[in-house]
């Protein structure tokens, strides 16, 4: 899959579309998402053209990978999560219902989270 430069999340780093940032530097912007699903709801993006996890390991290189991840954790310590317990989540392709096709992590806490998934089919 090729990176659409049309989706959502490189719309806001062009700044076509506003966002309401918790984080930013050269390389990864973070942003309260505009549906949370918790009182505590942040995407972190890196800043370049990755379709998704897979495509963000296999192209940026371990050194941006583990930057990356670290502005990840010190995001969520700067909300205030790291306290309390947050939840990771990263979508990789339809199964798992990613539905911007920009590389992103969600950081939700602020409340007990229950189950990671729902029981069933």
């Amino acid at each position: 899959m090729s990176y659409d430069r049309d989706n959502i999340f490189a719309k806001i780093l062009r700044g076509d579309i506003p966002a309401n940032t918790a984080y930013e530097d050269d390389a990864v912007l973070a942003f309260h998402d505009i549906t949370p699903a918790a009182p505590v709801h942040v995407l972190v993006i890196p800043k370049g053209e990755y379709v998704s996890f897979d495509d963000f390991m296999q192209q940026a290189g371990a050194e941006k990978v583990a930057a990356f991840f670290t502005t990840v954790q010190q995001v969520a310590a700067r909300l205030g999560v790291d306290r309390t317990g947050y939840r990771l989540i990263t979508n990789h392709g339809a199964d798992a219902s990613q539905s911007v096709p920009h590389f992103h992590v969600h950081i939700l806490g602020g409340r007990a989270l229950g189950e990671l998934l729902a029981r069933g089919s």
